[in-house]
């Protein structure tokens, strides 16, 4: 297939791919599963529904610095990880949430903030029935490298120390770390209220940094993960 597009993390990179309106479309794969989780992410956010993205798949494989700044990352067990997408086979494909944002700097700059540690790709996207493709590209938080983050979007050994340096984290994307317990659930939860078809796309196109064991599989070794509530103060936030 063809080479991904990537962006650069900039209000002007991303206004590129806005429409007429303004507005850039978003692919969801993880918590933005949810219509529920989006709109408290994006509050301004339209259009909201299923679709497809050809040629990725979902990856538990970087460490994410909000779960130990919220205290449910488990370092004792290694189950610290948060969720990216990844190049995968051409004929695979992941059911995702879209919609649309307003693209202004700040909403965009918001959004970089937020999504820190993706490289952040341009990808054609697909309606959830009929197959019919969305007329402007969406915007994929994608897996990149220590390197590449390093250096193409931290200014300098400060800011790596600042967002996880502090935590004791040295290495970011990384093969050898588990699901955030309480995140995993919260995303089973968001797919599933997507519905059946992004339910079953979560639990067989989503892997460990194994690459080979699926969530499907995980979970089944792993049941009680579904019963994992969230502390008090963040049941709203991670109830899918």
């Amino acid at each position: 297939g063809a080479m991904p597009r990537y962006v650069e993390g900039t209000h002007r990179a991303f206004e590129r791919l806005a429409g007429r309106d303004g507005k850039v479309l978003i692919a969801g794969f993880g918590s933005l599963l949810s219509e529920r989780s989006s709109r408290h992410t994006f509050p301004e956010l339209e259009d909201f529904r299923g679709g497809r993205v050809r040629g990725w798949r979902r990856v538990f494989a970087h460490v994410a610095p909000v779960f130990m700044e919220r205290g449910i990352a488990d370092m004792a067990t290694g189950e610290v990880s948060s969720l990216s997408c990844e190049e995968h086979r051409w004929d695979s494909e992941l059911v995702v949430s879209l919609f649309r944002v307003p693209c202004s700097p700040e909403a965009m700059d918001a959004f970089v903030e937020r999504e820190h540690e993706f490289r952040f790709a341009a990808v054609p996207a697909f309606e959830l029935c009929g197959k019919r493709r969305v007329d402007q590209p969406a915007i994929l938080c994608t897996r990149w490298s220590d390197d590449e983050y390093r250096r193409e979007r931290c200014a300098g050994e400060e800011e790596f120390h600042r967002r996880y340096g502090r935590h004791g984290v040295d290495r970011v994307w990384r093969d050898d770390i588990l699901p955030c317990r309480v995140y995993l659930r919260h995303c089973v939860l968001a797919a599933r209220s997507l519905g059946p078809e992004a339910h079953r796309s979560f639990l067989d196109s989503t892997f460990l940094g194994d690459r080979s064991t699926t969530i499907r599989q995980y979970l089944a070794a792993d049941p009680g993960i579904m019963d994992e509530l969230p502390p008090p103060s963040l049941a709203n936030r991670y109830c899918g």
